[in-house]
């Protein structure tokens, strides 16, 4: 993968977060079709593109507003947006194989809702739930993303531990963990729990 200085990343959140745990498990997973919710300036978008671009086609739908959220306030979302979209095509120039890119721009609900109406019920080999922060959004992301994902496909939570710095505590309401643990207390006999860092989260689906 290029040096983030060939890419206009703000941050390596990405770095710091998932790209350990991907180098391990996406080789494995070797996924042809991937969901990406949340996919800001790109940067799993691209390690995704450079990792499987190289050997095979792939399918890859990205989901995102670009409006931000609590958490991006004095955020320029609209240069975070230009920058997805440099980021991401200067990835597709570098692959040799087939990249079927799909950007579904707005709120994830209607997006993945709006998948399964397409027929794409177990259709993803990979998705990557990286939204809003919000309990009740990453939850609804969590049910519908599991709907979309095959048998044994990867279901993938980032910021598991996130929490907003307020004033009187941490609000369950308003960080992912309570409804990432929800979700899988609720479905446990459908998935399998694998082992990562404690930042993310990351399921197997074993049945529907």
């Amino acid at each position: 993968m290029p040096s983030n200085s060939d890419y206009k990343f703000s941050n390596n959140w990405f770095v710091h977060s998932a790209k350990a745990i991907w180098d391990q498990i996406i080789p494995q997973l070797n996924p042809r079709k991937i969901l990406e919710i949340g996919s800001y300036e790109g940067a799993s978008t691209c390690y995704l593109i450079e990792k499987l671009g190289h050997q095979q086609d792939i399918e890859l739908h990205c989901i995102d507003t670009w409006a931000g959220g609590i958490e991006h306030q004095g955020t320029d979302m609209a240069a975070v947006e230009q920058n997805f979209w440099a980021n991401i095509n200067l990835a597709l120039a570098k692959v040799s194989h087939r990249v079927d890119l799909v950007v579904h721009k707005g709120f994830s609900d209607l997006k993945l809702a709006e998948l399964l109406t397409q027929g794409k019920r177990n259709y993803f080999d990979f998705i990557y739930v990286d939204g809003s922060h919000q309990a009740p959004d990453v939850l609804c992301d969590a049910i519908l993303s599991f709907r979309l994902l095959r048998k044994f496909g990867l279901l993938a939570f980032d910021d598991y531990l996130w929490h907003e710095h307020l004033p009187y505590g941490v609000d369950p309401l308003r960080c992912p963990k309570p409804a990432i643990d929800a979700f899988t207390n609720l479905y446990c006999r459908q998935l399998r729990i694998v082992s990562a860092p404690l930042y993310q989260v990351y399921i197997q689906k074993i049945s529907d």
